[in-house]
């Protein structure tokens, strides 16, 4: 019988052109994985399932258009940066209502985070089959697959983060500063992107801090500790003069009355915040998140990895120090929850619903980081380990065993606002007049409804919202709004006012009601745009 081996020379010739072209295979089957899962997303009707999707979206339209267009439009609690990437292409309607304007974000973020996660373990002297096999743990997670399909900002977030400490690790290594300052430039714009990359510039400052102070002393650590915190902090410094210049409050985002914080002051009043103050259950709680969103045994090679890693003698403590960073996506989450400025909950649980499960999918660049690097030191058991990690992959796609989507279609993310934004395409597209409603309880009203974001007064239109919730019957047709709800300002600013009485209720639905103007007032009704700055 005859065997048939591989020549040694011509294996040898197989790994050179791998490890030549490996980044390049890597950012090409990311592509075409990221392509074909928005497709499928999309036609599936899963694209704009999230209420913050179609929230993000509107942010980044009412630059381009609207009442008031302009750079004043990107508001004061969610960071710019997600919004100005979509302002390139959001005022094409395609690209706004497909999603596809923010998932494109989402997409080349999805693709840049694979290929860093590829370089991180080359740095860490990770072989081939480890790298690609890291890559893979973090590509084929459906939970990652789905957040890149969707205008939401997990993506871009990891994308910036990952870069940031991949820079650091360099740094580390090869004590070059312009590696520290790549680092900061990407920590500074993970900055602009959510506030989980304030933790990261605070958290990387410190161990900065350390490992200097402890290696070169205290001169040298004042240097390098001003360089890095000077670019890093840049972001920090522009969203505090933002606030500063546009509310007239530097920490407007933080305090006011659609800070995240007046939204955990109402459930902390409801008695559904337990993680505030609790250590154990803001620990257990996302735990659970990180369970569901990276699988449990991949949360348990990830945490196996991550111990090898900082106990290998073999990796040089500077690397080891730098790898540190890469919990710090744990850290935040569990301080958030701690300390009430975050929410969470697992259904069954912390009650009978989801809400902000996503928040676990953070982790998977470093876990898959860890488990690359497991797979290099555990060699014996490497055939072991892929096997089972390919059985939990096709079990979790199989299964559509997805919590992120949940989340979106069942739980307290999401909205069905089909039924209000269906009677406003309906009665008020091809109708004058304007639509008098507040974008901060209702953008997903807005976007759902497919009219144009000039047919809308909201919070952001200047003059227009100060005339419609005083006299709303002189610029408003419709009035959308959460009657007897004090949380929705449109009802509160307008229920005591004259005009109000002037308006019939034409339609009532779970998340709003639907007020028109009666037909004996039209004839003083404006509809054209009046103010201009």
């Amino acid at each position: 019988m005859m065997q048939f081996s591989i020549p040694r020379s011509s294996l040898k010739k197989y790994q050179t052109w791998l490890e030549t072209h490996g980044l390049m295979i890597v950012i090409a089957v990311l592509s075409v994985v990221s392509i074909v899962s928005f497709i499928f997303y999309f036609q599936n009707g899963l694209g704009l399932a999230y209420n913050d999707a179609r929230s993000h979206l509107d942010i980044g339209r009412r630059v381009v258009e609207g009442l008031k267009p302009g750079l004043a439009q990107l508001g004061s609690v969610w960071l710019p940066l997600p919004h100005l990437l979509m302002v390139l292409t959001i005022w094409n309607d395609f690209m706004w209502h497909s999603g596809l304007a923010g998932a494109i974000v989402s997409m080349v973020s999805f693709v840049a985070t694979g290929a860093l996660i590829y370089l991180f373990l080359k740095h860490l002297e990770v072989g081939i089959f480890g790298r690609f096999l890291g890559v893979a743990v973090f590509a084929a997670n459906i939970n990652v697959l789905y957040l890149q399909s969707t205008a939401m900002t997990e993506l871009l977030l990891l994308a910036t983060m990952t870069a940031g400490v991949y820079y650091l690790l360099r740094w580390h290594k090869e004590d070059n500063v312009l590696f520290l300052i790549k680092a900061a430039f990407w920590i500074m714009l993970s900055t602009l992107v959510r506030y989980d990359g304030w933790f990261l510039l605070a958290f990387s400052s410190a161990i900065i801090t350390l490992y200097v102070w402890k290696k070169k002393g205290f001169k040298t650590t004042e240097g390098i500790v001003i360089l890095f915190c000077t670019l890093a902090g840049f972001g920090v410094f522009l969203w505090l003069l933002w606030n500063q210049l546009i509310f007239k409050d530097a920490l407007y985002f933080a305090f006011g009355p659609y800070s995240a914080r007046s939204q955990q002051i109402q459930l902390e009043q409801a008695g559904v915040l337990a993680t505030k103050g609790d250590w154990l259950i803001s620990l257990k709680i996302y735990f659970y998140a990180l369970a569901y969103n990276s699988g449990a045994f991949t949360l348990l090679l990830g945490t196996i990895g991550m111990i090898m890693l900082w106990l290998d003698k073999k990796v040089k403590p500077a690397m080891r120090w730098a790898s540190i960073i890469l919990i710090t996506p744990f850290l935040f989450n569990v301080l958030a929850l701690y300390l009430g400025h975050s929410v969470l909950f697992i259904q069954g649980l912390s009650g009978d619903t989801w809400f902000n499960a996503r928040y676990g999918v953070m982790l998977m660049p470093s876990l898959a980081i860890f488990i690359g690097y497991l797979v290099q030191r555990a060699r014996l058991m490497r055939l072991v380990i892929v096997g089972l990690l390919a059985f939990t992959i096709f079990f979790s796609f199989s299964s559509h065993d997805a919590v992120t989507i949940d989340d979106a279609r069942v739980g307290s993310s999401q909205k069905n606002v089909s039924e209000v934004s269906g009677w406003l395409a309906k009665n008020a597209k091809y109708e004058k007049g304007f639509i008098l409603i507040s974008a901060a309880s209702h953008d997903a009203i807005i976007f759902s409804s497919s009219l144009p974001m000039k047919k809308f007064i909201h919070e952001g239109t200047g003059a227009y919202w100060e005339s419609a919730t005083i006299n709303p019957d002189k610029l408003a047709r419709w009035i959308i709004m959460r009657t007897y709800s004090e949380d929705d300002s449109v009802y509160r600013l307008t229920k005591d006012t004259p005009g109000i009485k002037r308006y019939d209720l034409v339609a009532s639905y779970p998340f709003a009601d639907i007020y028109q103007l009666k037909d004996q007032y039209l004839p003083y009704l404006i509809t054209d745009q009046i103010y201009y700055k």
